[in-house]
């Protein structure tokens, strides 16, 4: 069955909370961390194309070989519909905007986005039990992307329990000039690891309203290592704090920082007073689960040629 054009939205998130609680007998660390999913997003279109697979994006810096976890995900999914040889006859056509080496997931997301828009575009059926265990297979943040809204991960961060959905905050990025890649991280908190237990034990901050905010107490594990290497971290933290925000961290394992707030016309006067900063700034906001599966449902285009197939 010849497949069909599907274009996808792929959701970045940031970590409201992580914690590092050891390292495990596979080498990974024992993570426990709240995942929130925001409107900042990538686009995939999977085009039906003659000859092998190929990945198409024109943001600098984003491999288009094997090394993407796009790429991986096709892989992974062709060999479970036992499908022989190399992938073929399609192309993946990325549109980036989820900055990359920020610890907004953006790779992770675009995997569990392929796994779900070519298993449409393919026209096979994939159990969502399926897709959840290939997502696994592709990184340990990739599983939450298939559900999005808040979310408790635990394991390697691929266990995901769904939490009561945070109520709409925007947020506010900022970018700094460096990356962080999650290799770097991890090994700066194992070079400090004593260190960084004991920053853990500081008076979190708390989000206020409705929320459990005792689920999300905005303590991230490896922000301290990363900003003794890079103290622009604490700087842009500081500098979301003048500007109004309700609380202020790392995401991830970085370099991203966001900070939160109520009310659209607040983080707009943030972004503006931040503008003169000198660091990038994304005026972005949290998604609950439903309104996370409504913008991430793949939508299948029923003329290639609108999306220059030829």
């Amino acid at each position: 069955m010849r497949p069909v054009p599907v274009t996808i939205r792929a959701h970045a998130k940031i970590n409201l909370d992580l914690r590092v609680l050891g390292t495990r007998a596979d080498g990974f660390h024992e993570l426990r961390t709240v995942f929130q999913a925001i409107a900042l997003h990538d686009t995939l279109v999977c085009v039906p194309r003659e000859g092998p697979l190929a990945i198409e994006c024109a943001a600098p810096g984003v491999p288009l070989d094997r090394s993407n976890l796009i790429w991986q995900a096709a892989e992974l999914l062709w060999r479970a519909l036992r499908r022989r040889g190399p992938v073929r006859d399609i192309a993946v056509r990325l549109d980036k905007r989820i900055p990359l080496q920020a610890g907004l997931g953006g790779g992770s997301a675009d995997a569990a986005a392929a796994l779900v828009a070519l298993a449409r575009a393919w026209r096979v059926p994939v159990r969502p039990a399926q897709l959840t265990d290939l997502a696994a297979v592709l990184g340990a943040d990739v599983p939450f992307f298939l559900a999005g809204g808040t979310a408790l991960g635990l394991g390697r961060g691929d266990e995901i329990y769904p939490l009561a959905d945070l109520p709409r905050h925007w947020i506010v990025l900022l970018l700094p000039g460096f990356g962080v890649s999650t290799g770097e991280a991890y090994g700066w908190y194992d070079a400090e690891r004593d260190l960084a237990r004991g920053l853990s034990l500081q008076e979190p901050q708390h989000v206020p309203g409705p929320w459990p905010s005792r689920a999300a107490q905005m303590i991230n594990d490896l922000e301290a290592p990363i900003a003794r290497h890079h103290p622009e971290i604490e700087q842009m933290k500081a500098a979301l704090r003048r500007v109004g925000a309700l609380a202020a961290a790392m995401s991830g394992s970085g370099s991203a920082v966001f900070g939160l707030f109520q009310k659209r016309r607040d983080a707009m006067r943030a972004v503006d007073r931040l503008s003169g900063s000198g660091w990038p700034t994304l005026l972005t906001e949290s998604l609950d689960r439903g309104e996370y599966a409504r913008r991430s449902r793949p939508v299948r285009l029923r003329d290639a040629r609108l999306l220059g197939a030829g």
